[in-house]
């Protein structure tokens, strides 16, 4: 059995990394997806695909509804999201496809740090599991395939 697994979070850090190496050593069968990692084309998708927009909020709004499309698709394809969230950045991305996973009754997987409990606390009772680390995100998944 092989899980797929939406990492979804800020795309500034390389927190997915992590995870991705974690796994690898521990021999999980983990397939990974999450939002597009690359900034730039992120914010300009819209535009390459449907042309010129006359201003940046016609910008943002085509980018965002092929953003929307992708993550929408992997998420429904994925057996469980993995959520992090972090300190440093604005989290209104992550808490939307925790929200959108666990509205498609997929497994959630919150990590955050103790000191946000109280920001997170509503998402995180409807997640089934609430980590600190990465590690112990990975490690409850990996109690699945014992």
């Amino acid at each position: 059995m092989e899980l797929t697994v939406y990492l979804a979070g800020e795309i500034h850090s390389n927190w997915r990394e992590g995870i991705r190496k974690q796994a690898k050593e521990l021999k999980l069968p983990l397939h990974f997806t999450g939002p597009m990692e690359d900034h730039d084309r992120s914010d300009h998708i819209g535009e390459e695909i449907l042309g010129p927009q006359p201003n940046k909020v016609a910008k943002d709004e085509a980018a965002s509804s092929i953003n929307n499309l992708r993550t929408q698709l992997l998420i429904g394809k994925a057996d469980v999201v993995i959520a992090f969230f972090g300190k440093e950045y604005k989290q209104w991305n992550s808490a939307m496809d925790a929200a959108t996973a666990i509205t498609l009754q997929k497994p959630v997987i919150i990590i955050r740090e103790e000191s946000l409990h109280h920001a997170l606390k509503e998402l995180s009772n409807k997640a089934q599991v609430v980590a600190e680390t990465p590690e112990q995100a990975l490690k409850a998944l990996a109690y699945v395939f014992e």
